[in-house]
This record gives structure tokens, sequence and C-alpha cells, in this order.
């Protein structure tokens, strides 16, 4: 299965301007068993109820039963089952679509098909739900691109409920620039008009594409391909006098400027291109500042105390020195993240203090873990320590409720913190090192 797909990615990498005619049959028992076996057994269910474990007694024959009916065009989509989850911090909540376990499996396969065409057409600033790429070498490319000197103005652009608005004509019209299969076109657009169930009621999909589905993350790398980073790479750098750059993870973009005037008349031309694709730029969350070793010198003919700060991908980016004196970008953990990550801690462990205590200080050592190898980069060494100090308290406090009696006093819980310590606070990322292919050209 896998060197058919690598055939079809080397289809497409020799013949960047054709259009791929046979794909549908890649969707088959073979693919689609890898996609059940790659499945996540601990996620939500659909409409219809069925785990993983359930649809798996009985494998080969539900495979090879759902393949003869999208061969037969029989094979509709199940509507999604709308969930929300709270945004921590926050009174919003964030809605997700569920699809049922079937439709996982073949927007699984999809993807796996998509990505293999798509792959050699992404552009280098796209870094968001790709294979082998990720949070940190977005950061990295920024940093080196913030650090080059080759900038002064940033544009932190926010698109506003990008995945509720992709606008399903468009969407068809970008993948009809490369597949010429209909009956890939027909299962996609399937999915786009499912439909959403929420309390009981059916509502019908008239655009967006829903988070949560499997498929939706290379669907929404696709549109914004066309959208922006084509746009950006062919019309506005071409345009521009000086240097300009972007990055790119998902609908999270920061936009790099030598110029002012050329990023005040970017962003204009930004909210009326999105306009054209049914999207609008979040204008409270969207700014143009001066960044980067002029910045202060900027700062200071504004009159302002200092220079002002973007965040990206969960982290504040400032600029500071380095040890010879000179600009030097640098980061730490958004307070936003910061707080949102605290009160899940928090939420966590009143819900699970009652777990056994082996049970208890395993996970909750894993989760402190995860959060050093995500925020654990370059320069936030003292946001990673204040936030282990933040947690053991919150966990001091918290074990001392599982009775009516104290387990502990502050001393007795360090000597038990002795025997049994918590995940070193770290730095797990260098942000000048480059995974090979990943490096940039300034």
């Amino acid at each position: 299965m896998q060197t058919k797909l690598s055939r079809i990615a080397e289809i497409a990498k020799a013949k960047p301007n054709e259009k791929l005619t046979s794909l549908a049959h890649l969707i088959n028992p073979e693919l689609l068993e890898i996609c059940h076996k790659e499945a996540d057994g601990r996620k939500a269910t659909g409409i219809d109820q069925v785990t993983k474990e359930e649809y798996g007694k009985n494998l080969e024959e539900n495979l090879e039963n759902l393949v003869a009916r999208m061969k037969q065009h029989a094979y509709r989509p199940q509507p999604v089952r709308r969930v929300y989850i709270p945004k921590p911090g926050t009174t919003k909540q964030r809605p997700l679509g569920i699809p049922s376990y079937e439709d996982k499996l073949v927007q699984a396969g999809l993807s796996k098909v998509l990505n293999a065409i798509y792959e050699e057409d992404f552009l280098h600033c796209s870094y968001g739900f790709r294979p082998g790429r990720g949070q940190h070498d977005a950061l990295k490319s920024l940093n080196q691109i913030l650090d080059s000197g080759n900038v002064n103005y940033i544009v932190d652009a926010d698109i506003a409920g990008f995945f509720d608005h992709v606008d399903h004509e468009w969407l068809m019209k970008f993948l009809e620039h490369r597949i010429a299969d209909p009956n890939i076109l027909r299962l996609i657009g399937r999915f786009l008009k499912a439909g959403v169930i929420e309390e009981g009621k059916l509502y019908k999909t008239h655009e967006g594409t829903p988070q949560g589905g499997v498929v939706s993350p290379i669907l929404a790398n696709i549109y914004l391909h066309y959208v922006i980073d084509l746009w950006f790479e062919k019309i506005i750098k071409k345009q521009c006098r000086g240097k300009a750059y972007m990055v790119r993870f998902a609908d999270d973009i920061v936009f790099c400027f030598k110029y002012e005037d050329e990023a005040q008349s970017f962003y204009k031309a930004l909210v009326e291109r999105l306009a054209k694709f049914n999207l609008e730029v979040a204008t409270d969350k969207t700014k143009i500042i001066p960044f980067g070793k002029n910045a202060e010198q900027e700062c200071q003919r504004q009159g302002k105390q200092k220079p002002d700060t973007f965040d990206f991908l969960g982290f504040t980016h400032y600029g500071g020195k380095s040890k010879k004196g000179k600009f030097r970008v640098k980061r730490k953990t958004s307070q936003k993240k910061y707080r949102a990550s605290l009160l899940r801690c928090k939420e966590w462990v009143r819900k699970n203090r009652n777990m056994p205590m082996r049970e208890l200080w395993r996970r909750f050592c894993r989760k402190l873990q995860g959060h050093y190898q995500y925020y654990g980069v370059t320069d936030n060494s003292r946001t990673l320590a204040r936030f282990k100090d933040e947690t053991k308290r919150i966990m001091f406090k918290w074990l001392n409720r599982r009775s009516q009696r104290k387990s502990f006093d502050w001393d007795k819980f360090n000597l038990f913190l002795k025997r049994y310590p918590l995940p070193k606070a770290k730095i797990y990322v260098n942000i000048f090192e480059f995974r090979p292919g990943l490096e940039i050209t300034l």
C-alpha cells in the first residue's frame, strides 16, 4: 500500500500541472485496515456509538462491505455528532464534530491519498498537520527569519472562525486543480454536506469543515494553500521592495516585512483577499507591530515605553539580547496558554484526586512531562520552573482533600517529593537546531 501511495507522490511531483485521474481504487480494504490499526480506540464515538473494538470484531467483512458500497456509490457518510469542549480560562466553548467510526476510517484513507498528492505541492512556509513537520519546526523557522535582521515589522494575523467558514464551492474548485477522479471528488463533497447532529436535531452544513473530522486538517491546508500561500509567494513577495516572509501553522499565521508601508498595504490586501473566499480577519487578534533590532528605536519614536510582543503557537515572542549584546528573539509561554494549562491541571487533579495514589502520581507526572516537552524551548526555562512550582502546590492542595484528615503538611510533602520526584523542568528543544530538509533559505 505504501508503495502505491509513494507512486502517487512521485507522479504528483513529476507532473505538477497535471490532474490525477485514478485514485479511488487506493481506498481499498488493505488501506482501510491500516487506518483501523492506527485509529485511537479511546476517541469519542459518533452518532452510531460504534467503537474501534466493536468494529474490529468482524473487521474483514465490515471492510469488504464498506468498499463494496463505495464502489456502488451507495456509501453515504453519517452526520457528525456536535459536542462542545470548554476553552480553559474563558467562558467560550470550541465546537467539535465527531464522525462515526466507519466514516473515520474512510476519512483517514482519503487523508493518506490527499497527503501523497499535496505534500509535493505545499510550500515550505506551511507547517500545520503535515507529515514530518510540527509546531517546533515552525517556531525555528520564524526564529531564523526574525533573527536575520531582514525584517522590521510583523503582521500577526488570525482568521475568524476559519474551520466554520471554509467555502465548499471554492474548496471543490481548488481540489479540481489536481484531482480529476469524480469518485474522490464526490466522496469529499458528501463529507462536506453530511450535516451535524446537535441535541438530536439535524443541521445542514452549507459551509465549513468540522474540527474533529479526520480529513479536515488536509482540506484546510489545501484551502489555505490556494487562498494564502500561493498568493503570498507568487504576488505579494514580488511586489515588495524589501524582504517578506510568512510562517503558517494551519490558520495561525505570521507575516514578516522589512518596511512599514508594505506591512500596512499587505494588511489591507489580506482583508480583501480573505473576503473573496468567504473568510475574514479577526480584527481583535490581528495587529501590525515593529519587531526586530530596530524596534526599540521605533518604540521611542512612537513614545512607547517598550516594544510590542506577539503570540504564536502558544509562545510570546519578544526582543532580547544575546550574550554579546546583540538583538535576539526570545520566547516564553504566553500568559493565555500558561493560565489555561494551570486550569486544566487543577481541574484534572480535582476530578482524579481519589484515584489510587501510585496511578494518580504516574499520570500526573506524564502530563507534566508532556507540558515540558512542548514548552521546553530555548529561553523558556524560567516559566517552566514557575509552572512546576504552581502545579506542585495544586497537587499538595488536592491531596490534602482526599479525606477529612490532612495527608501532608508542607515538610512531609517535600519529603515525599524527594522519594517520588516530579519530572525535571528542562529545555527539550534547541530553537537553533533544524532537522534535515527543514532549513530555510533567507
